[in-house]
């Protein structure tokens, strides 16, 4: 938690902890993988030089997701900050400068809406006059109708700046949608996405084969078809 109340602007990480992760997201290896991802997003965020806070299941009120994401969110406002970019973890394309630029198009008096290919968003940009707790929590949180929502409620009153659509993880298919997208993934969260993606998978005690129908990109002869971010 790095609290700096210079800046107007503070960024919410709203993300559960590993091991709460992995009881909720159908993906082998999910407590190691999102133990990575947690560790990346926070190193992301630091490299912005803005506060923020991380509230996990520990620091999270509420009874329904839509309650604790809209807590998560009024907490950071009481803390006098005017200005709240809400994040994952579970985007590993997301880049500081996606951060920075929600920053800018904050402070130009817009909406910032990164969307997902799943039809939510891994960042949403708002200001405090544009927040209504009652609103947000009758949204259709975790649904791939959540995205176009979120625009008819805000749409109205203030212009709506997007991101670029990225992946975040929510199922093996993801796992596979996310190496498949040529995109820069740094090489310690590629590694595990790679050993879930190629683990074999057993049932009934058998080993069953993964399905040809995942497609890696590889081109003939001119090596990896990753991108991959040294670290």
């Amino acid at each position: 938690m790095n609290q700096n109340l210079t800046s107007r602007t503070a960024v919410l990480v709203f993300a559960l902890s590993a091991e709460a992760e992995a009881t909720q997201k159908a993906i082998s290896k999910a407590d190691a993988l999102f133990d990575v991802l947690t560790d990346h997003t926070l190193e992301t965020v630091e490299k912005t030089g803005l506060p923020h806070f991380h509230f996990t299941e520990a620091e999270q009120t509420g009874t329904t997701f839509g309650e604790r994401f809209t807590n998560a969110i009024r907490a950071v406002y009481e803390k006098g900050y005017s200005q709240v970019i809400t994040i994952g973890n579970d985007s590993p394309q997301l880049k500081a400068y996606h951060i920075l630029e929600a920053k800018k198009q904050l402070e130009n008096k817009r909406f910032v809406l990164g969307p997902s290919l799943d039809g939510g968003f891994y960042l949403m940009g708002l200001h405090q006059e544009q927040f209504e707790p009652f609103e947000f929590q009758q949204l259709a949180w975790q649904t791939s109708r959540l995205g176009k929502q979120l625009v008819q409620l805000i749409s109205d009153a203030v212009p709506v700046f997007y991101l670029p659509t990225l992946i975040d993880i929510d199922s093996a298919a993801d796992v596979n949608a996310l190496i498949s997208s040529n995109f820069q993934i740094p090489r310690r969260i590629l590694k595990i996405l790679c050993s879930i993606l190629f683990e074999p998978q057993k049932i009934l005690g058998q080993v069953a084969i993964l399905p040809n129908s995942i497609s890696l990109r590889i081109p003939q002869n001119r090596g990896s078809p990753f991108l991959l971010q040294s670290e």
